[in-house]
């Protein structure tokens, strides 16, 4: 059973500023241990519920977090980024089982989570007129090739959100975001936790973990500059909204992925 995990850093145990998530911050190498920490509990989960072959993207900032020295044989790990649409989960395509998604968290938009973001600083993303998570545009990538996401991990009001689209996904909530604060569960039980749910996920029926792609999508990015936002609404099939947002328009997914590739 070949699984693909993508690991993000905001949705982890203790994250809270973002100098914590920085690769040249002096706040940061603790950090980047327990996203690898975490990421290595998913991974011996996976084996541990039959998984033979996993392929792990680095999927925040530089793509070059996690430590590499410790990965299992038949663990390969994508560091840095294609640039392809694919973005957070490049290299998945419908050979893999199904995908774990480690350390994401909310949505921009969001108030539960003081790093919440989407894809970008600069922009908030709605599709079909819901603040849309990263969560949702790349498990909707991984729709496109019928790859069902088993397990997420990250903050408490992203696990409320992935409930509202399939209860049956795993998830586990690492902390709950309060103003500029975060409450966190010991990063001990993460990892535990982690590694049995994880386990528990890849023995599900994967039917049940599938989430349906819309039939057609109304994306909005909604950007901090208004300029920015007349600028980028020149990009093919975009129209821009006063003040601040470009929107598109299009029955076909991958053109959701292609338009955030360029636009955030």
């Amino acid at each position: 059973m070949k699984v693909y995990i993508s690991a993000d850093i905001e949705g982890i145990t203790g994250t809270t500023v973002w100098s914590e998530t920085e690769l040249s911050a002096p706040d940061y190498a603790q950090f980047q241990k327990q996203m690898t920490k975490e990421v290595l509990a998913a991974i011996e989960g996976a084996f541990a519920g039959g998984a033979t072959e996993i392929l792990l993207k680095d999927a925040h900032d530089s793509g070059r977090n996690i430590l590499i020295e410790n990965m299992p044989e038949n663990v390969k790990i994508i560091r840095g980024w294609t640039q392809e649409p694919m973005c957070m989960v490049a290299g998945l395509d419908s050979s893999f089982d199904r995908a774990i998604f480690i350390g994401y968290h909310s949505e921009g938009g969001s108030e539960k989570n003081p790093l919440a973001h989407t894809l970008s600083l600069l922009a908030d993303i709605k599709i079909n007129g819901e603040y849309a998570s990263e969560f949702l545009i790349n498990t909707y990538a991984a729709a496109l090739h019928d790859v069902p996401v088993a397990f997420v991990s990250g903050d408490q009001a992203l696990t409320e959100h992935i409930a509202r689209y399939n209860d049956q996904i795993f998830t586990f909530a690492t902390k709950e975001g309060v103003g500029h604060a975060t409450i966190n569960v010991s990063p001990q039980t993460t990892l535990k936790k982690t590694k049995y749910l994880v386990e528990q996920s890849m023995k599900i029926d994967r039917t049940k973990l599938q989430i349906e792609l819309p039939k057609h999508f109304t994306v909005e990015i909604i950007y901090k500059d208004h300029i920015k936002a007349y600028r980028n609404s020149f990009y093919p099939g975009a129209t821009f909204k006063p003040h601040n947002t470009v929107q598109f328009e299009t029955t076909e997914y991958f053109e959701v992925l292609r338009l955030l590739q360029f636009l955030t």
